[in-house]
């Protein structure tokens, strides 16, 4: 069905149940919907016909395009994160988090930031070459490099791509820091990569921990990491001498907020020695999304936890205002941020900061370069 309407008009109970794909064809998936990105001319809703036709159609299956990068690294100016460039290799994320921000960038390659962005993904395979072109450049000065901080790095078809493990291999051989957030088991994989990088002072891992609660996590992040697999991580990177950070992402006001003592207590048992949160964030797409999340795993919640979202956010879902996005506002976030950052102390969190070192970059020479005699 094809409708004209404006995008992000308020949506009802009625539209999200109405506008849900069928459990069957999304199982294993986060998103409820699969509605069409915001600059679409037209929506597209699924009708049955009267004949059960809706109940033939094919389940959502992972599908990857390869996407040919003009350029490796992303640059940003935002004053309220630590990094100002960053490498993504894939686009889309499999885990399926319906909390995820970078559901809307989706909506970019004209499809849907709901079911769309966790089945029908883009990777990125010269992405390696791409970064040591960059990185050769006479003009680059070298800061740490941030990877996941948009899409998971270490999704499952990281196993067969290995995009992420190219990267590294760059930044390895030239001495480069690297930041890397990810909830997947499979950054362990590249330990052998890691171990020695993090001996110099050129790697830090952050690993984000949602909630302990398997039935939650299950049903917020369908395909990543149970949470006895990421402190397992978190245990195996910090034994190999790499510096963990647990990030308690997102606190979901009314969802997972009470675990946080429980999160960071049992992430310092594991190893993890710096921690750190961020507020649930709602924007574009993800608001509706949410709401039809909330309304299949915890109706009964709905009201109070957009209640509670909208009090940290200035009586609006989402407000992008820097230095607000991240930790929200008002008497909810301030309490949150307390609670979390006396947890934090009593259990003995960033007590030191790791600071990734940049004097030790060794440019690469590319073919038919001039080596460096000095």
């Amino acid at each position: 069905m094809l409708s004209q309407s404006p995008r992000l008009a308020p949506v009802s109970t009625e539209t999200l149940i109405g506008s849900a794909i069928d459990a069957e064809r999304r199982r294993g998936r986060g998103a409820v919907s699969n509605a069409s990105g915001r600059y679409e001319q037209h929506t597209r809703e699924i009708a049955d016909d009267g004949w059960g036709s809706s109940e033939d159609l094919p389940p959502f299956k992972t599908e990857v395009t390869v996407e040919k990068a003009k350029t490796a690294i992303t640059r940003n100016d935002s004053p309220d994160i630590s990094f100002d460039r960053s490498l993504n290799p894939y686009r889309g994320c499999e885990h399926g988090c319906v909390y995820c921000f970078a559901r809307p960038t989706h909506a970019y390659m004209g499809l849907s930031p709901g079911l769309d962005f966790e089945s029908k993904l883009f990777v990125k395979p010269d992405l390696p070459a791409l970064l040591e072109r960059e990185l050769a450049a006479p003009s680059y000065q070298p800061r740490t490099m941030a990877i996941g901080t948009n899409t998971d790095p270490y999704q499952p078809i990281e196993r067969e791509y290995r995009v992420m493990r190219g990267l590294l291999e760059v930044l390895a051989r030239t001495n480069h820091p690297v930041g890397i957030v990810t909830k997947s088991a499979l950054v362990a994989r590249d330990i052998d990569l890691l171990q020695p990088m993090a001996a110099r002072g050129l790697a830090k891992v952050a690993i984000s921990v949602t909630s302990l609660d398997r039935k939650l996590a299950r049903a917020l992040e369908p395909r990543a990491a149970t949470p006895e697999r990421r402190l397992a991580t978190i245990r195996e990177l910090s034994r190999a001498g790499i510096p963990v950070t647990v990030l308690v992402a997102p606190v979901i006001p009314g969802i997972n907020d009470a675990e946080i003592d429980r999160i960071l207590e049992a992430a310092h048992a594991a190893g993890a020695r710096e921690a750190g949160y961020v507020m649930l964030r709602l924007p574009l797409e993800i608001r509706d999304l949410f709401r039809e999340w909330l309304l299949e795993h915890a109706p009964g919640k709905l009201r109070h936890v957009m209640s509670l979202v909208r009090s940290t956010r200035g009586g609006k879902d989402y407000d992008a205002t820097w230095g607000k996005r991240m930790t929200g506002q008002g008497p909810y976030a301030w309490m949150t941020g307390r609670r979390f950052e006396m947890a934090a102390d009593r259990i003995g969190f960033n007590r030191k900061r790791t600071k990734l070192r940049t004097d030790l970059f060794q440019p690469p020479v590319l073919p038919g370069g001039q080596l460096n005699l000095f």
